[in-house]
C-alpha cells in the first residue's frame, strides 16, 4: 500500500506538468492550429518562470514572499509562452506558413531560448541558479492543513499536492465549460471544425485562432515552470524537460481533445513515465517503460479510427491553413 500511494503521489507530481502542456495544446488544436512547438514553449516557460522568481528574490532579499514569487513565476512563464505562440500564430495564420514546419521550428527555437536563458543565469551567477529554501518550500508546499494531509491513505492521495495541481484541475474544468456551455466556446469549436462555414456565419476566424493559440501556448508554458519549480527543486535543469512537450502532444490524442480527460490522462501518463523508478522489474529494460505512453497513444488512435466516431476525432481543419479566397 505504501508503494502504491508513493507511486500515485509521484504520478500526480509529474502528471501536473503534462496536464498544463496538454490543456494548452487542446485549446490550440480546438481552433484548428496544430502547434508542435510545445516542447520549446515549455522550455521557455521553465527558464523564464525560474528567472522571474530568482531575480525577484535577488531584488528584495530576505523580504521575498512565497505567494508573490509564485505569481511572478506564473506570469513570466505565461507571457513567455504567449510570445512564442504569437510568433507561431503570425507565421501560420497571417502568413499562412506550413503549421508542421513552423511548429517544429518553434520547438527548436524555444528549446534554444530556454537553454540560453537558463545557462546565462547560471554563468552570470557563477554557479547553480536556485531559490532559497524559503521559496522552495512555498513552491512545493500543499495548500491544505496538516490534519487533512495526515489522514491515512486519503490524505496523501488527495491533499498533499502543490497549488499547481489544483489550479490545473480548475483550468481543465473551466475549459470544458467554456467549450461546451458558452457561445464563444462553441464559436471556437466551429472554427476548428469548419473555418469556411464559420467565416460565412460572421465569426472572426483570425481573432479566435490567435486568441486560442496564444492563450494555449501560455498555459503550456506554465507546465515547464511547474517542472522546474517542483520536480527539479527550483534549480535550472536543461535536460529535465527533454521530451515532455512531445509527450503532451501525444497526450492530447490520448485524451481525444477533451479537457476533462487530461486530468486523469496526465496522471496515467505520469505514472507510466516514473514507473521504472517505483516498480522496476529487472527483466524489463528501462526504455520499455519510457515508451509506454507513446504505445498507449498509438493504440488509442487506432481504436478511435476504427470506431470512426466523429466526437472522438480531431477538429476537421486541424493543421490546415485557412484561405478565405478558397471559401
Amino acid at each position: 500500500m505504501t508503494t502504491l500511494i508513493a507511486l500515485i503521489v509521484a504520478a500526480v507530481t509529474f502528471g501536473t506538468v503534462l496536464m498544463y502542456g496538454t490543456l494548452g495544446e487542446i485549446l490550440t488544436e480546438k481552433s484548428g492550429n496544430l502547434n508542435l512547438g510545445v516542447e520549446g514553449i515549455m522550455y521557455m516557460g521553465g527558464a523564464f518562470g525560474l528567472a522571474g522568481a530568482f531575480y525577484y528574490e535577488k531584488a528584495v532579499g530576505a523580504a521575498a514572499n512565497g505567494p508573490v514569487a509564485i505569481i511572478i513565476a506564473l506570469l513570466c512563464a505565461f507571457l513567455a509562452g504567449m510570445v512564442a505562440s504569437l510568433i507561431y500564430s503570425f507565421l501560420t495564420i497571417t502568413l499562412r506558413a506550413n503549421q508542421n514546419v513552423t511548429g517544429l521550428a518553434l520547438a527548436i527555437f524555444g528549446t534554444g531560448i530556454g537553454q540560453f536563458v537558463g545557462e546565462y543565469m547560471r554563468v552570470s551567477e557563477k554557479g547553480y541558479v536556485a531559490l532559497s529554501n524559503n521559496l522552495k518550500n512555498a513552491f512545493s508546499a500543499t495548500i491544505f492543513p496538516d490534519f487533512l494531509v495526515n489522514i491515512p491513505v486519503v490524505g496523501r492521495i488527495f491533499f498533499s499536492h502543490t497549488v499547481f495541481f489544483y489550479m490545473a484541475i480548475v483550468i481543465a474544468v473551466a475549459m470544458h465549460l467554456f467549450l461546451k456551455r458558452t457561445r464563444y466556446g462553441l464559436y471556437l469549436t466551429a472554427v476548428g471544425e469548419s473555418p469556411s462555414t464559420s467565416d460565412a456565419a460572421g465569426i472572426n476566424i483570425t481573432k479566435y485562432k490567435y486568441l486560442a493559440t496564444t492563450i494555449g501556448g501560455g498555459i503550456s508554458a506554465i507546465g515547464g515552470m511547474v517542472y522546474i519549480m517542483t520536480t527539479a527543486g527550483c534549480v535550472w535543469n536543461h535536460e529535465g524537460l527533454s521530451g515532455v512537450g512531445w509527450l503532451a502532444v501525444a497526450l492530447v490524442i490520448f485524451c481525444i481533445w477533451r479537457p476533462l480527460n487530461a486530468i486523469w490522462g496526465s496522471i496515467v501518463f505520469g505514472a507510466m513515465m516514473i514507473m521504472y523508478l517505483r516498480l522496476s522489474l529487472p527483466f524489463i529494460p528501462t526504455e520499455i517503460y519510457k515508451i509506454l505512453p507513446y504505445i498507449v497513444t498509438v493504440i488509442v488512435l487506432i481504436i478511435t479510427s476504427i470506431r470512426n466516431s466523429r466526437d472522438k476525432q480531431p477538429p476537421a481543419s486541424l493543421g490546415i491553413n485557412y484561405f478565405r479566397e478558397e471559401r
